[in-house]
């Protein structure tokens, strides 16, 4: 069974913020002749991982919504420079807007079943209220 994780996106303010820090990652992981891979650094280890690589998605929580989710490509554990046990988190550098769902803060990141996942918003739904008004909606559980 698939299931998906739930994180803070801790720094950006949009959807926009997010696609423009990825991009900045790959292209400077280009210049380095490295993988053009976008990953992110957390310091604990899912358990989970079968069933997080079995479609599984990393969903953000930009400015208080569940806004946006990307695809879960791998994840790695490693042991960093200071001997510390961090995990990497491969993420698919495709962003997908979701419905906003309000959310409040938590640390870390958290197990989310598919059922309390946020749906994915088309193309013409993502464009179609200014964010601040999606904001408002989200926040009085009216869209």
């Amino acid at each position: 069974m698939t299931v998906h994780l739930i994180k803070l996106c801790v720094g950006c303010d949009s959807i926009e913020d997010l696609a423009e820090w990825i991009e900045a990652r790959v292209r400077e992981r280009r210049r380095r002749r490295l993988r053009p891979e976008h990953h992110h650094i957390t310091r604990m280890v899912p358990k989970r991982k079968a069933e997080l690589l079995t479609g599984g998605s990393l969903y953000w929580v930009i400015r208080g919504n569940v806004q946006v989710r990307q695809s879960l490509l791998d994840v790695q554990p490693f042991t960093d420079d200071e001997g510390i046990g961090r995990c990497r988190l491969v993420l698919s550098p495709q962003l997908v807007p979701t419905d906003w769902r309000p959310c409040r803060p938590f640390q870390g990141w958290r197990y989310l079943a598919p059922k309390d996942a946020p749906a994915d918003l088309t193309e013409a739904a993502a464009n179609d209220l200014p964010p601040a008004l999606r904001a408002e909606l989200a926040e009085l559980g009216l869209r």
